[in-house]
């Protein structure tokens, strides 16, 4: 059987990093991605290859549609294609709406959303030849609710969840399942500049009464790589019942 391949974005650390392990471990051939963590990445490989599983690195801003060509140029020089697209690659923003410049929208902006876009499409046309594949976004419940100060997050994962559905009904003639889990307060580097306060505030509206966590979010990521071909176009909430 041809080794599987799938590419992470954003897999330095967190949620991304627990997909790679993950996946690692099953048998893919891992690509992983970021843009300024590149020492973390490097960790990340690093952590693979020690367990004698294959794994690239493919680094650059996956905001940037040159520099997602660049990268799927690399990966094309390795394998045909990704049989699954992780599209984890996020970024927040603290702060009033009032508040935030021209280039802080864009940047979250780019980031969080229109990364979905490059991968998906330079990713697309190899899963269409094989009549299968996998596109699973990491979005938040913040994209279906509103946060209160986080409202360019917000937006960007509402619009990612719009992607998810919309694009989930062109490609499932095509046999690719294309799904976003709505994540609730994970555990990660991103949730950690909570105050200890603030971290039994967030927990006690959390009817599970704690955080998810990273290797959580990996298990539902790997679960919907690996099957489900009628689960399509779905926001998948993993929340802990906030």
């Amino acid at each position: 059987m041809t080794q599987k391949t799938v590419l992470i974005t954003g897999a330095s650390r967190g949620i991304g990093k627990a997909c790679a392990l993950l996946f690692a471990n099953a048998g893919y051939h891992i690509f992983i991605n970021s843009n300024r963590s590149i020492d973390d990445l490097k960790q990340v490989h690093a952590e693979i290859i020690a367990t004698g599983n294959s794994c690239d690195m493919v680094a650059g801003n996956v905001g940037d549609p040159q520099q997602v060509e660049t990268m799927f140029e690399q990966i094309h020089r390795i394998c045909p294609g990704i049989d699954v697209l992780v599209n984890n690659a996020g970024i927040s923003h603290l702060g009033l709406l009032s508040d935030m410049s021209d280039k802080e929208w864009a940047d979250i902006l780019n980031i969080n959303l229109s990364s979905a876009f490059y991968c998906s499409k330079a990713a697309i046309p190899y899963m269409v030849s094989q009549k299968k594949g996998k596109i699973i976004n990491i979005s938040s419940i913040w994209g279906q609710v509103g946060a209160s100060y986080e409202t360019a997050y917000s937006a960007t994962k509402a619009g990612l969840n719009g992607l998810t559905k919309a694009l989930a009904k062109e490609l499932a003639p095509s046999n690719i399942q294309v799904n976003a889990i709505a994540c609730g307060i994970i555990d990660t580097a991103m949730n950690a500049n909570f105050s200890p306060t603030e971290r039994e505030q967030l927990i006690n509206d959390i009817p599970a009464c704690r955080f998810g966590t990273s290797e959580e979010v990996a298990s539902l990521v790997f679960d919907l790589a690996e099957k489900h071909p009628y689960l399509t176009g779905q926001i998948i909430g993993l929340d802990g019942g906030l």
